[in-house]
């Protein structure tokens, strides 16, 4: 392979963990994620009202990412009214099980941060 070749192959891949970052670190992704790990299979109206908060357009947009990614399958059954259900994938699953342990790490050290954000505060007041 020339140097220029693994120079673009390198370029694609910074690109696309850029990408997946960005789309993993996003509110909605992370809700979603931890509705389907803790739920297992929902239907769209199940998740929105599970989430709370987030729009049909921006949870469809978000669906749909998380579709095109891998990490979540989307089953539309035939019946009437219509019913979409989505599922995590095991690359899903995987994920949902790394960004638990995100929050686990958020919820063990929410008083150490606050605690730090406040004595930082007050050094700045004190500083001005």
């Amino acid at each position: 392979m020339s140097q220029e070749a693994a120079d673009d192959k390198a370029q694609l891949k910074h690109s696309l963990l850029r990408v997946t970052l960005d789309r993993v670190g996003d509110k909605w992704t992370m809700l979603v994620l931890q509705q389907l790990d803790t739920h297992g299979m929902l239907r769209f109206t199940q998740l929105r009202d599970r989430i709370g908060g987030v729009s049909q357009k921006m949870l469809t947009k978000t669906l749909r990412q998380l579709e095109r990614d891998g990490l979540v399958t989307r089953s539309v059954h035939a019946v009437v009214p219509p019913r979409v259900d989505y599922q995590l994938t095991p690359a899903g699953l995987a994920l949902a099980e790394a960004v638990c342990r995100l929050w686990e790490w958020v919820e063990d050290n929410l008083e150490a941060v606050e605690t730090a954000r406040l004595a930082f505060d007050e050094r700045k007041e004190a500083s001005q």
